[in-house]
């Protein structure tokens, strides 16, 4: 049977249901080779000859279709229709090659399909192809300039940035963009400006509002009137004039709708509808396109295929009639410079499957493709149509005019089924004006001067972080979500509330290679380098020289951070971050004097955790510090010294931040008390809500509960590794929070041990007590009553016999629990000595050699039959 190899598991079902028994359908999991990460994996002295690794757990995957092929000598390869999968397949050959698989006679051939549906799958494969060259050519150059510059510029940040962890070719440059919004949001200045608006009434008794756009007869621009006073005067210029209608003016408008998804615009609208994140979007749409339900999933297409977009528009005409049909089917058109990139839009297989009638247990999978249904269903639906009214007032003389505006849905089309999120609010007005004639006066029922404040940019989320890469030409659909995700991990971004802001290391490395590495962060130039990557996989470049010129640059930028000492460079990005570290004070003192001393001077810093903060000159006498940005920035955030919370006779408490997270501090690290004594917050308390009171509390454990009433052995309680407990000698028990270490009694602690020893029978610790020793059975060994978890059991040696019910422990004898464990010991095939003899007796006969010659053939067979089994089984 010919061998078919896709990437996963579940990929590897959906497609042999279509194929049948005539294939055999494996999967690679994934790539089965990768650069290792070690000096030389990418030779440059060589023409960037690539030393290739297959992954140990790769190996396994790899003999399994080697295997295969010895049954059958065709490889088909189908993994996914992009440069990743393209990749996978040239891997698989190559590694298939090495270890003699692929001989001569075997005929390798490739196929893609859009969709894991049974008509894209025969088709497919009605049509094979060969790997192609030029996009396992882009593969290896991405490949192999993310190697150059993490290999190379990664262990030039760990010698001269302490605490920096890596970079990255697109990660470096997606970083700068949340740092350089973050510094924008910390140089902003809000500045102030008022608004008047008016509560009018028409003849006819209907109240709408209308703002103020004129004054004195000048058009009002934004900031026109900047402060309170100016605001009443033109509030009192309003109240003062008589009011009328000068212009009614109504104009139809057409709303059209947003085209289906592309990868981007997935993980965009996921995250402003449902908070997902990119790599939780690109997880579950992954899972839809293995189960057949959804199209490739990593494109910059938007266009549809013919068939589907007929299809969208039966399933429109059937759900909302003919009205919502537009007269001819929309188009749309790829923007992709890349068309390698561009497959067709992310849209359902079946346009007739939406959501309600699909059992989707996942509840990320179950929104997104309901969002993905819906989006493609609309994108093909008749646009709405509004009404938008503009009606312009004023008073007589021409001093004053006013402007109301309102809009309303005559006919909602596509938003029916779907209207597209927004990453900021909208200014439309939505409402509908009451009927208005030119000439009306107009009642005044209410004046508002209204004091408005500029709004600072807003910090990135991932949606908008990935409309902005997209924007800049940095990064493809396949990388959008691992960049992202790989820039919080590292520790340089954190979330909070979806929104993405910079850490000290994210700061600290943006500056560094801002100032040493300055083009290889532009986001011209990495954009520009994403293009020549395209145009390797168009096929008209050649890798090897976009990666010579790379090299020849980039290898000189790295020769001249050689000779750097961390003195240098602390101080170097200590004055490119000046502006926004030390910002010019109100009272034109010295931005870097130290607020604490007087005396000593500002600057930057690092601590042993790698972490940025600014600190004294005059450290140890002065120990100011504050956390890495501007004054004003430091909350509740713990500096590097830790956060006073107070003094317990002459020791400072501190909460500190340490490898494992915060922790409380009793006094300094000293020569006689190097460790000073110190306990890590438990689960649920949070840094910011630490108070003395808490921290003493803390550092009080473990915990005196009282003597145990049965041995005298104190119990304690206390907070370790594994959260709140109890203990008693070598007997550890949980609880369930971490208050009750300070409150729990004596006999709630004896009653929680208690059901620890019952719970674990025997294991590590102290030894479970029994409840009667009866004496030694006659076969030898102790025989005695034990509690349990079901109740009491008669225990002799590994034999276990529950009690009879209705029997007490203190009542049952030596007889009667012989009676019970010899019957316990029947039934599991023996456990007696007297029903040994007879193995015994018949190990002669095994031993016999005619006899275990004769044994030996039928067992041979017996052996060998599952084998085959399962080797027949293993393709599918």
């Amino acid at each position: 049977m010919p061998v078919v190899v896709v990437e996963s598991p579940a990929k590897a079902k959906t497609i042999n249901k279509y194929l049948g028994a005539d294939y055999t359908v494996l999967a690679s999991y994934g790539h089965v080779r990768d650069l290792p990460a070690k000096d030389g994996s990418v030779d440059t002295e060589q023409g960037f000859e690539m030393t290739w690794e297959v992954d140990s757990d790769a190996k396994k995957h790899v003999k399994a279709i080697a295997d295969a092929l010895k049954d059958d000598p065709v490889l088909i390869l189908a993994t996914d229709p992009d440069r990743e999968g393209e990749a996978i397949s040239w891997h698989l050959r190559e590694a298939l090659t090495a270890r003699k698989a692929i001989k001569k006679d075997t005929a390798v051939s490739r196929v893609t399909f859009n969709a894991i549906t049974k008509s894209a799958v025969t088709e497919a494969m009605a049509h094979p192809r060969e790997i192609d060259t030029p996009l396992v050519d882009a593969y290896l150059a991405r490949r192999a300039l993310d190697y150059l510059v993490g290999f190379n510029l990664s262990p030039v940040l760990w010698r001269k940035l302490p605490g920096a962890r890596s970079a990255g070719r697109v990660q470096s440059v997606c970083l700068r963009l949340i740092v350089d919004r973050e510094m924008e949001i910390e140089a902003f200045r809000a500045r102030e400006y008022w608004s008047v608006s008016a509560d009018l009434v028409t003849p006819r008794g209907q109240v709408f509002e209308a703002r103020l756009v004129s004054l004195a007869g000048k058009k009002l621009d934004r900031y026109d009137i900047a402060t309170g006073t100016e605001a009443d005067l033109a509030a009192h210029a309003v109240q003062s004039r008589d009011l009328t209608v000068l212009n009614v003016e109504a104009k139809p408008a057409n709303r059209n709708p947003a085209p289906p998804f592309m990868t981007s615009t997935l993980q965009q609208e996921a995250s402003r509808k449902y908070g997902l994140g990119a790599k939780a979007t690109m997880s579950a749409a992954q899972r839809l396109y293995e189960a057949g339900l959804i199209t490739y999933m990593r494109t910059d297409g938007i266009d549809m295929a013919p068939e589907a977009v007929m299809a969208a528009r039966d399933a429109i005409r059937d759900r909302f009639g003919a009205d919502y049909l537009p007269a001819s089917p929309r188009m749309y058109k790829n923007k992709a410079k890349n068309a390698q990139e561009a497959h067709e839009c992310i849209r359902p297989t079946d346009m007739a499957r939406s959501t309600e009638t699909l059992r989707i247990t996942d509840a990320d999978q179950r929104r997104l493709y309901d969002l993905i249904y819906k989006r493609t269903i609309a994108s093909q639906m008749a646009a709405a149509r509004l009404e938008r009214t503009t009606v312009d007032l004023g008073s007589d003389d021409g001093q004053v005019g006013l402007r109301a505006t309102g809009q309303v849905v005559l006919f909602d089309g596509f938003i029916a089924i779907y209207e597209e999120g927004r990453d900021d609010s909208a200014d439309e007005d939505e409402g509908r004006l009451p009927q208005m004639l030119a000439g009306e006066p107009l009642k005044k029922e209410a004046i508002r001067p209204e004091q408005h404040f500029t709004q600072a940019p807003p910090r990135y989320t991932e949606a908008t972080l990935v409309k902005r890469m997209e924007e800049l030409g940095i990064g493809r659909p396949s990388t959008y979500a691992s960049i992202v995700t790989t820039i919080q991990e590292r520790d340089y971004v954190s979330k909070d509330k979806g929104r993405l802001i910079p850490q000290d290391k994210g700061r600290l490395v943006t500056a560094f290679l801002a100032t040493y590495f300055p083009r290889y962060v532009e986001y011209g130039f990495t954009a520009g380098l994403e293009d020549e990557l395209d145009e390797i996989s168009a096929g008209s470049a050649d890798y090897k020289a976009v990666l010579k010129r790379f090299w020849r640059d980039f290898a000189a930028a790295l020769a001249e951070t050689a000779d750097l000492r961390i003195s240098e460079v602390l101080e170097k990005i200590d004055e490119v971050l000046a502006p926004h570290l030390y910002p010019p004070r109100e009272d034109g003192g010295d931005p870097r004097g130290c607020p604490n001393c007087n005396a000593g001077r500002l600057s930057m810093r690092t601590s042993r955790t790698g972490g940025a903060f600014i600190g004294c000159s005059n450290y140890p006498e002065c120990r100011y510090t504050r956390p890495l940005g501007p004054p004003g920035a430091e909350g509740s955030e713990i500096g590097p010294d830790g956060r006073l919370l107070g003094h317990d006779k002459d020791d400072a408490i501190t909460l500190r931040d340490g490898r494992f997270g915060p922790y409380v501090q009793r006094g300094d690290a000293s020569e006689e008390q190097p460790k000073p004594p110190r306990s890590s917050l438990p689960k649920g308390w949070e840094a910011a809500d630490m108070t003395l009171e808490k921290a003493l509390a803390l550092l009080s454990l473990p915990r005196e509960v009282g003597p145990h009433p049965e041995d005298g052995v104190m119990i304690e309680a206390g907070i370790g590794r594994f959260g709140p407990f109890v203990k008693h000698g070598a007997l550890y028990a949980n609880l369930k929070e971490a208050g009750e270490v300070f409150d729990i009694g004596i006999n709630r602690a004896v009653d929680v041990l208690a059901q620890k020893l019952l719970t674990r029978g025997g294991g590590r610790g102290a030894a479970v007590k029994a409840i009667k020793e009866l004496g030694a059975h006659p076969d030898g060994g102790a025989i005695s009553v034990m509690p349990g978890r079901y109740g009491p059991y008669v225990k002799w040696e590994k034999v276990n016999a529950t009690l009879p019910k209705g029997t007490e422990p203190e009542d049952m004898t030596l007889e009667a629990a012989v009676e019970l464990v010899n019957a316990k010991s029947a039934g599991k095939g023996g456990r007696k000595k007297a029903a040994a003899k007879p193995k015994a007796a018949t190990k002669p006969k095994a031993a016999a050699k005619p006899k275990a010659k004769a044994a030996a053939k039928p067992k041979a067979k017996a052996a060998a039959k599952p084998k085959a089994t399962k080797k027949a089984a293993s393709p599918a």
